[in-house]
């Protein structure tokens, strides 16, 4: 039965695909080649086919595969008869075997077709000549190539297919070398569209030398993956804090205080100008340090209902001076007056104050090209408020924006690399989430999600 299905699965696919009679062509020269073999053996493969067929095409298309896998098995079937003796007796055998093909391939079809079709996954399953004989719905959307054109072309067809995208076929053309070439039974991918996508392939004995290919979204594991590591580098973070906070403080408390005794005889030397730095050099490494403790462990919300529309107006009135001595426009658009927040007020006005600070420090590095713009957008989709906080400063490439949030990371020569951290912390500790959309030269895109309140 395998060699006849060799050569009648393509045969047949060309001709549904293609539905062009002139094609009917491949069926006599089958025919032909076919008048040795047991008729019930044909059946036997010819319906084996159709399912395959039938199985990647809506079920509407169905009755028209049918209809022409009827008429290329009768054409074959003639031709089979007119090269045999009794081809009567045998032209009767056929009319009787025909119709159990029908009601077996209805059963199957019923029984598989909702499972395979609307899996969550792409799957994609060719035979052990490299012929695709099945593919389902979201495959075919990965792809963005209907279906039915797919069945029955091998690889070097499916790149050549007309519809497909450069994008599409290089990602092929990818997979195809790591994990047919170099037998990889797991890759891992980035879609065009952002999406984190798994690929992997099953063969082996229990698929009978066929090759089993489907295709994961994974983007949400990622995206747990991603917080489960920066909430570990957080907590190890927190332990470094916790072991040498107090050993720095003290001594600096110390020496601030024998700085001011000192004062009044570096003032009668005329160097009162060194104790004031001193003591602003010492403040500030305290001011680092108290950034350092909280964003290993921010003190614990201490929330009440406000109003979100409120509390983004009162921040933008507080940067307003510093953002028009930059020359830079802030707007906020805003249809959520009465969306009311549970929040603390303090932690979620210095996220807040500290995105539109990082912004006009973005903005004025491209001053010479454009007028800076933030643009401060409020909505909500009922369960959640978000804040857009939009730029048209210098971007971030994906390097950066990868590492945004960890400690101590900073693109600023006097940044200490920890505001967005303690943001990051601030927003989970309200349950809420903080994502940056970011490119070289188009600005930055901070968006909150915060929970609305009950």
């Amino acid at each position: 039965m395998q060699a006849i299905r060799k050569r009648y699965f393509p045969a047949l696919a060309e001709y549904i695909r293609g539905g062009k009679e002139a094609s009917l062509h491949h069926a006599n020269e089958l025919g032909k080649q076919f008048y040795e073999f047991n008729q019930e053996e044909i059946l036997a493969v010819h319906e084996e086919c159709v399912q395959e067929l039938a199985a990647s095409v809506d079920m509407k298309e169905v009755p028209k595969i049918y209809h022409r896998s009827y008429i290329f098995l009768t054409e074959l079937m003639i031709t089979s008869r007119d090269q045999q003796p009794d081809s009567a007796e045998k032209s009767v055998r056929i009319r009787e075997l025909m119709p159990r093909s029908d009601r077996s391939f209805e059963r199957v079809k019923n029984k598989y077709e909702n499972v395979l079709q609307h899996m969550d996954s792409g799957i994609a399953l060719f035979d052990s000549d490299g012929i695709l004989s099945f593919i389902n719905v979201q495959m075919a959307k990965l792809l963005d190539i209907p279906r039915k054109t797919l069945v029955g072309c091998n690889i070097r067809e499916i790149l050549l297919h007309r519809d497909l995208k450069i994008s599409t076929k290089r990602t092929i053309l990818r997979l195809y070398r790591e994990m047919f070439l170099k037998r990889s039974r797991y890759y891992e991918f980035q879609h065009k569209d952002g999406k984190h996508l798994l690929a992997t392939v099953t063969y082996g004995d229990d698929l009978e030398g066929d090759f089993l290919f489907s295709v994961k979204d994974v983007s949400e594991y990622k995206q747990i993956e991603q917080s489960a590591l920066q909430n570990d580098k957080l907590a190890m973070l927190g332990k470094i804090a916790a072991a040498i906070a107090h050993e720095i403080r003290n001594p600096l408390t110390s020496i601030r205080g024998f700085i001011q005794l000192l004062r009044p005889y570096l003032l009668d030397v005329g160097k009162e100008e060194y104790a004031r730095i001193i003591l602003t050099e010492i403040d500030r490494a305290n001011d680092i340090i108290y950034e350092f403790l909280n964003s290993s462990k921010p003190s614990a919300p201490m929330k009440q209902a406000t109003s979100i529309d409120h509390l983004i107006r009162e921040v933008v009135m507080l940067t307003e001076s510093e953002s028009l001595l930059r020359n830079c426009e802030i707007s906020v658009e805003s249809c959520q007056a009465e969306a009311k927040v549970s929040i603390d007020i303090k932690q979620v006005k210095q996220v807040i104050l500290n995105l539109l600070k990082n912004s006009l420090d973005a903005v004025e590095e491209v001053q010479n090209e454009r007028r800076g713009r933030i643009d401060i957008l409020l909505s909500n989709d009922g369960q959640y408020v978000q804040i857009i906080i939009k730029d048209n400063g210098k971007g971030m490439d994906k390097s950066t924006m990868s590492r945004l949030f960890d400690p101590f990371f900073t693109t600023k020569q006097e940044g200490t690399g920890l505001g967005l951290s303690v943001s990051y912390r601030i927003i989970r500790n309200h349950g809420g989430t903080i994502r940056v959309d970011s490119q070289v030269g188009s600005g930055t895109e901070f968006s909150i999600y915060l929970p609305l309140a009950v």
